[in-house]
């Protein structure tokens, strides 16, 4: 398991855009589950939308590219690089986050070659699909 000190080794967001608060698992270049703890005082829900708090769905799959930054830059060679969006491409969003939930970050690499690749990732509350999509990367 990864704590939050531990992942900023990793990856380079930092807050308040590190959406990520601990990483159960990975395997370098291969997969991550992550988790990030939805809480009441983040800063987007001040204005999304006020008296109905929602996490964004651009921010759900930021969370996701996140998770799988931890396991594409925990590969030796990626070490200190950053891993930019090259695209998405099936993104569904199924359910909506609000404060108090956790949501976990399940993204698998399917696909590289040299420094671009794919991931497919998922997002769920309590068993439950939030959103799930395709992710093209770069690694810079």
């Amino acid at each position: 398991m990864l704590n939050q000190e531990e992942i900023k080794k990793i990856i380079p967001q930092r807050e308040p855009f590190l959406m990520i608060d601990w990483v159960e698992t990975y395997q370098p270049g291969e997969m991550a589950i992550a988790y990030k703890k939805v809480k009441k005082e983040e800063w987007y829900f001040a204005g999304h939308f006020p008296g109905n708090p929602i996490m964004p769905g651009v921010l759900i799959v930021e969370a996701m590219a996140q998770a799988g930054a931890v396991a594409i830059l925990s590969l030796p060679e990626n070490q200190q690089k950053n891993a930019l969006f090259g695209g998405m491409d099936k993104v569904k969003f199924k359910r909506k986050v609000v404060p108090g939930e956790t949501l976990k970050l399940e993204v698998h690499i399917i696909k590289k070659k040299g420094p671009i690749g794919i991931g497919e990732g998922i997002a769920t509350v309590n068993g439950q699909l939030a959103a799930k999509g395709e992710f093209t990367f770069a690694i810079v």
